[in-house]
């Protein structure tokens, strides 16, 4: 590889200005999901497997800093910048797109991506889905995926400032 080449998944990361020209190349059904993946861990690579495996391609919508501190988090977090955030989820190969969103939810960015199936993990009742009413009012699909693994960035960083 060339010293300053991109890598090939930079190329899944895109911004609202060219969604849609993305989003007409994915397989349907089209599958979205949503969160801060601050520090990538088993629990999320294991979710986001299953949610690809829903449908034929899985767009993933990223907190931004902003709005992951608006979260209440923390004050420190996200450890991980929205840029490395994107990157690391870019190179899953469950993912075939990733998108940064700046509000407190991603409700702007699901009614712009108009998926088959909006997912959320096993913490999240389907009727407390953000998306979840308009996904179902375009004949989509809601669903909350269990959790196989119980791990959490907070716990994880609770460990390690032990």
């Amino acid at each position: 590889m060339p010293e300053h080449a991109t890598p090939d998944f930079e190329s899944k990361i895109v911004t609202p200005a060219n969604l849609t020209e993305h989003l007409v190349q994915l397989q349907v059904p089209l599958v979205f999901t949503n969160g801060c993946f601050d520090i990538l861990h088993r629990g999320h690579v294991t979710y986001l497997a299953q949610a690809r495996a829903l449908g034929g391609s899985l767009v993933v919508g990223v907190n931004s800093d902003a709005s992951v501190r608006r979260q209440g988090k923390g004050d420190d977090r996200p450890i991980n910048s929205l840029a490395n955030r994107m990157a690391v989820l870019a190179a899953l190969a469950s993912v075939d797109l990733v998108i940064a969103f700046d509000e407190d939810t991603p409700l702007n960015l699901i009614r712009a991506v108009r998926p088959d199936l909006l997912v959320k993990g096993g913490d999240w009742a389907v009727a407390d889905m953000v998306g979840s009413e308009d996904v179902l009012s375009w004949g989509g699909s809601v669903f909350s995926i269990p959790f196989l693994y119980e791990t959490s960035t907070t716990a994880m960083l609770k460990q390690i400032r032990k």
